[in-house]
């Protein structure tokens, strides 16, 4: 039994990725609906029998590494520690739930399109398990190019100049990163990509400092962080719901991830030369991205500014280097993941029966659809971090590990936690509460199957939120690997 399950890593990237070739090849809209359902509910099986094996005695059967670029000193290393099985969790539990929750929207060359979207997964799970630079590059890249294709094909009226400004930004960002991993790679002892070798390689404090920025500005534009996020907006408003739940809910994790895995332990001097201007640009735009938050009359871009502020503390956090608060960034890129998709299939679904976005055309809606208004309620709140939902829990440790690394900036991001209420209870009440009008006087409650969606959101929200125990169990013993390495530098 355990032999058949003893290459997890492998297999979830495999099963995304077979499943993607054979959407492609079918050609009845229901079938490949199906199949891609199907396909993302076996991954998500692999990743909870995985979980099952997460003792030390059993660590063995979480890494993987093939023979692959041998002349080149690259293998094909993967691995499932505490963080990476995490945000696989999170991409396992998020594209069934993002397939259900779209299950009516049809698209042109619907096989085209669910091809991309599991190829995306196997690109996001690769990046998250890759113990190899090389390998980490190439799916980087796997996870972005679909991407740009399901944005640019299926979406809005001024899709294709989002997606071209997502392709600049993120290509420009990909160029830097893959400069620095090739000068790192020339300077390793035995010319290896592997990240073994890249955190044993001795790099001086100018060699760090300016690799340093190739590194974070790619990873900075992909979570993004301020002044790197103008893409985003534009990206989650023209894009399709099912796209714009993976960019919002995962791959902006990409950013975050990279961080703690690559750039900490790679450059810990620089980090350390440079933590205050990226911490201070971190505030700026998490308080920037509340106000924008705050006056926006559409429900897209609402979310997508609020998506900003939450990564904004999430960098914030992880260069305080502190342990309390990289747990906690750890832990709220899961939880973040979860509350962001649940607010944009609650869009969707107001979309679907009102055909518009604006907050000021709609109103009443708690009326026709209490128990929609009821899931959007609690979403909404975790999203705030309101105590014993998800969010509470990882904002807290970051806020007490910046307020350990300077009482200023944590002062000054707090002030995004009441921004953050602000904007979120207008939202509540201006779409939910009030007088219905032409728009919302036909709304229709939800079906059994988009409660049970949401329901199972709302189950992982009160979770986590009380009883994250079992999460923090995970991330401890990769908190404690970053971390050590840093000092030991």
């Amino acid at each position: 039994m355990l032999s058949a399950f003893d290459n997890f890593p492998a297999l979830l990237i495999w099963l995304p990725l077979i499943g993607g070739v054979i959407a492609f090849l079918l050609k009845n809209e229901g079938s490949v609906k199906t199949w891609a359902l199907f396909s993302s509910i076996m991954t998500l099986i692999v990743m909870g029998v995985s979980l099952m094996y997460t003792e030390p005695k059993d660590y063995l059967l979480n890494q993987v590494s093939y023979i692959w670029l041998k002349d080149l000193g690259s293998s094909f290393g993967l691995m499932l520690d505490g963080m990476s099985r995490i945000l696989c969790l999170l991409t396992a539990i998020s594209f069934p739930l993002i397939f259900a929750a779209t299950w009516n929207t049809h698209y042109k060359t619907p096989n085209a399109f669910y091809g991309l979207m599991l190829l995306t997964q196997c690109g996001l799970m690769g990046v998250f398990l890759a113990t190899d630079a090389l390998v980490f590059y190439f799916f980087w890249e796997l996870a972005l190019i679909p991407v740009y294709f399901l944005a640019s094909r299926w979406g809005g009226e001024k899709r294709i100049q989002a997606a071209f400004k997502f392709f600049i930004y993120t290509f420009a960002g990909s160029l830097l990163l893959l400069i620095g991993i090739l000068y790192i790679y020339l300077k390793t002892p035995n010319q290896s990509f592997s990240l073994v070798s890249f955190y044993n390689t001795t790099l001086t404090i100018q060699e760090q400092g300016w690799l340093f920025w190739l590194f974070f500005i790619a990873f900075a534009i992909k979570m993004p962080v301020f002044p790197f996020h103008t893409w985003q907006p534009d990206a989650y408003e023209q894009s399709t719901s099912a796209v714009t739940m993976v960019l919002s809910g995962i791959m902006v994790k990409m950013g975050v991830f990279a961080l703690i895995r690559w750039l900490i332990p790679l450059f810990p001097d620089a980090v350390k030369s440079y933590d205050n201007i990226v911490i201070g640009l971190a505030v700026v735009g998490m308080i920037y991205a509340s106000c924008i938050a705050m006056v926006q009359d559409d429900l897209k871009r609402l979310v997508a500014y609020s998506s900003i502020a939450h990564i904004g503390l999430m960098c914030a956090a992880v260069f305080t280097l502190d342990h309390e608060a990289m747990q906690g960034v750890m832990v709220q890129m899961f939880s973040h993941g979860i509350n962001i998709i649940g607010l944009w299939i609650v869009v969707e679904l107001i979309e679907q029966q009102t055909g518009v976005r604006k907050i000021s055309e709609l109103g009443g809606v708690a009326q026709k659809a209490p128990i929609l208004a009821i899931m959007l309620v609690i979403i909404a709140l975790a999203n705030v971090a309101l105590p014993l939902t998800n969010a509470f829990v990882g904002e807290f440790l970051m806020f007490s590990g910046l307020f350990r690394f300077n009482i200023w900036y944590a002062a000054v991001a707090g002030l995004s936690i009441i921004l953050s209420a602000v904007y979120t209870l207008n939202m509540i009440k201006n779409v939910f509460y009030g007088n219905t009008n032409t728009l919302t006087e036909t709304f229709r409650e939800i079906t059994v199957n988009q409660r049970v969606i949401l329901a199972v959101i709302v189950v992982l929200v009160f979770m986590v939120g009380v009883y994250p125990g079992p999460m923090f169990q995970l991330v401890e013993q990769t908190t404690d690997v970053i971390l050590k390495r840093i000092s030991a530098k």
